[in-house]
């Protein structure tokens, strides 16, 4: 059970996920859109870092892909002539 101090000298619980998730299912309709609207919007505020980690685990995901024969690989030299092909 975590706590967090309020400051005051007081300790209080911090809820559970799932906890918050039933307080948040209480809210309006109109609640829970704003609330769904600044969760998603606080997505978008990773860090460099953060990012760079994405990343990182992206590329390792298709590097593994690949070497399991999961993925077919394409040259440089095909993808950019798509690319021009799409662009003419």
């Amino acid at each position: 059970m975590s706590f967090f101090d309020t400051g005051d000298g007081k300790r209080r619980r911090l809820m559970s996920l799932d906890e918050l998730k039933a307080e948040a299912m209480k809210l309006s309709t109109e609640a829970r859109a704003q609330l769904a609207h600044a969760l998603l919007l606080s997505l978008d505020e990773l860090s460099e870092s953060e990012i760079g980690k994405l990343w990182l685990e992206e590329a390792i995901r298709r590097d593994e892909e690949m070497d399991a024969g999961k993925l077919d690989g394409r040259s440089a030299e095909e993808v950019f002539r798509d690319a021009r092909a799409r662009l003419s």
